[in-house]
């Protein structure tokens, strides 16, 4: 299994975000708030993803930086579920992800919950298909 998670992987297209907003399906899974749609990539990543902490509930930027790369690092290691699935539907998702806890949770923990998203995100777009 491939465990990059690099530039590829980021969405960074202000009218593709743009358009999740607009469109978008909002799947909670604590910490965790996804808004996502499928979207057609000039390149074959099945999904790309952007990583959000609020600046109200986290003043410092290096503490908004942490947790984004804590929880940019949680989905590269669980990625994998979500990747396959997208490859046998042949889709792509754009993902906009915004980590909605008030304080720090420990990595390990973001781990399991990142695991959960996931498996949460799979379920929301089965339910979509049918």
């Amino acid at each position: 299994m491939d465990y990059s998670f690099g530039k590829r992987y980021m969405l960074k297209s202000k009218k593709t975000i743009d358009g999740i907003f607009k469109s978008g399906i909002h799947v909670k899974s604590y910490p965790f708030v996804a808004i996502m749609k499928f979207v057609d990539f000039e390149d074959e990543i099945p999904f790309k993803m952007v990583f959000s902490a609020p600046k109200k509930k986290f003043r410092h930027a290096h503490t908004r930086n942490r947790i984004k790369r804590i929880c940019k690092e949680a989905i590269r290691l669980n990625k994998g579920e979500l990747e396959n699935y997208l490859l046998n539907e042949n889709k792509q998702l754009a993902v906009f992800l915004v980590y909605s806890a008030p304080d720090e949770i420990h990595h390990s923990i973001l781990q399991k919950k990142a695991v959960k998203l996931i498996k949460t995100l799979i379920k929301t777009l089965d339910e979509q298909k049918h």
